[in-house]
């Protein structure tokens, strides 16, 4: 069965333009991006063609100034654009996500000549970002990478290899975290290396049980010269700078979350409506009933919550807390909902004809990006409690 329109979310959106913005979005949504989302996911196709029309549409840039192309929009209004996206495909809503992770460092830590020189093709000139932090043994642990970036002159020469970096091997872009001091996060400093750089590599995209069309792979840097100008920020600052962006990150993380969740209780309606047992409907049995009213309150109680840390964030407020929140609850909410629509569906939801299997399997990986839930308890108890004794 091909994955149908999802139903329009009523949303509360603080302009016209973002009523707008929303409308265009579902548009394109409808039109460019549901209709070969699961034959697409399944063969492992890459839609840069998406990512090309969004970017022509604006939509690229949305969080970012329109000095340098950006779209000047609240990330209350951004999230709910990664929202609508990633209901239609989560290949395109989380990889908006990433190029507007990529962004961030140069937007907000770059030189007023780095920003014009580079953002405008970033945000709204076709090119499309990854961002480059773990490693084969960094993960959680990011303050331990080992890439390592060596004065040259004018230049930096990189070696090392990152991993698990989505559109590893098909961005124009890099932000890079490289160790160019002493151990630890006092030692890291953030660059931005072409996607054309001699030495930069990319190995063959990991198999994944989900979002097959979006390429996760290891990226390697074989002696990478990147100019000294193309540096962002200061010299050991760049762990600071991943920590800032990875907070905005996970918000983008969290709406996907709630993205796919929402498609999923609509397919999960949809067939439950349709589906007769008994002589009746299945959705007039109480137990499904039920099932559906709890995914139907997760969603709703994601999405406020998503809402909620956006606004902190664009009053300039701390929302730290709030985003590690968000993104833990928004993402274990779609694995809870994503697995009753398969259950909703019985033997088809097992099957591959209907969309909520490929749901169920994008869910899981949402708990893991971006930081594992497990360390998203541990920055909100630390936030409560203080950090941990040694």
């Amino acid at each position: 069965m091909p994955d149908r329109a999802q139903q329009p979310v009523d949303r509360q959106l603080p302009t016209e333009e973002a009523r707008d913005l929303i409308a265009l979005v579902r548009d394109i949504a409808q039109r460019e991006i549901a209709p070969g989302a699961a034959e697409q996911e399944e063969a492992g196709v890459f839609p840069r063609e998406v990512f090309s029309l969004l970017s022509e549409s604006g939509l690229l840039g949305l969080p970012y100034s329109s000095e340098h192309g950006g779209g000047d929009q609240p990330y209350e209004v951004y999230l709910q654009v990664l929202e609508e996206l990633a209901s239609a495909r989560l290949t395109v809503g989380l990889g908006v996500s990433v190029h507007s992770l990529a962004c961030h460092a140069l937007a907000g830590f770059g030189t007023k000549e780095q920003q014009a020189e580079h953002l405008p093709a970033m945000l709204g000139g076709g090119l499309l970002g990854a961002y480059c932090l773990s490693e084969p043994a960094a993960g959680s642990d990011a303050a331990s990478l080992r890439t390592k970036a060596v004065r040259d002159g004018d230049d930096w020469v990189v070696h090392g290899t990152k991993a698990w970096i989505t559109h590893g091997g098909v961005a124009d872009f890099y932000t890079l975290l490289a160790r160019t001091g002493g151990e630890g996060a006092r030692g890291i400093t953030a660059f931005l290396v072409p996607g054309d750089a001699p030495g930069l590599s990319a190995a063959a995209p990991e198999k994944k049980m989900g979002m097959k069309g979006s390429p996760t792979a290891q990226v390697h840097f074989d002696g990478v010269r990147v100019p000294d100008a193309r540096r962002v920020g200061e010299e050991g600052q760049g762990f600071s700078i991943a920590l800032a962006a990875l907070d905005s990150g996970r918000l983008g993380i969290a709406a996907c979350a709630v993205g796919v969740a929402q498609a999923a209780l609509d397919a999960a309606v949809e067939y439950a409506t349709d589906r007769r047992q008994f002589g009746r409907p299945i959705a007039d049995f109480q137990g499904l009933r039920f099932m559906i009213a709890d995914m139907a309150t997760r969603i709703e109680a994601g999405r406020s919550l998503y809402l909620s840390a956006a606004r902190l964030r664009d009053q300039g407020r701390p929302f730290s807390r709030q985003a590690a929140m968000a993104k833990l609850f928004c993402t274990d909410a779609a694995m809870s909902v994503t697995t009753d629509a398969v259950q909703i569906l019985g033997g088809y939801g097992y099957t591959q004809d209907f969309p909520a299997e490929r749901y169920m399997r994008e869910a899981k990986v949402l708990q893991i990006v971006e930081g594992t839930n497990q360390i998203q308890r541990m920055v909100i108890a630390r936030h409560l409690a203080g950090p941990e004794t040694r």
